[in-house]
């Protein structure tokens, strides 16, 4: 999946799009806040930068957006850092991996 997505200044998130049943169907369009983004990823990154974020990590974070679609079609998509709790992702790696949690990017010195 390709990313496409704008920053929105007013709500301090990244609005993306999904496509559930492949490019020929129904574009769905997801978001996922600055703060979730920060947490999740470790990132300071702020504005229109974080749309880099979210096209280097889009494997994972469409893969949310898709599951979180696919659980309740009819709710919009607000990705929150519940929804990479029970995701495998290493950070360092940069990729999903086979395990079934994730634990939180760790900051300690």
């Amino acid at each position: 999946m390709d990313f496409e997505g704008i920053y929105c200044f007013d709500t301090a998130a990244v609005r993306f799009a999904i496509y559930p049943d492949g490019p020929d169907g129904a574009r769905i369009i997801a978001q996922i806040s600055e703060e979730t983004l920060h947490d999740v990823f470790g990132t300071g990154e702020l504005g229109d930068r974080l749309l880099e974020i979210c096209r280097t990590h889009f494997d994972v974070i469409g893969a949310a957006a898709l599951q979180r679609y696919r659980a309740n079609p009819k709710r919009p998509i607000v990705l929150t850092v519940d929804d990479f709790s029970r995701r495998a992702y290493s950070r360092s790696a940069g990729a999903q991996t086979s395990q079934t949690s994730v634990s939180a990017p760790s900051f300690a010195a």
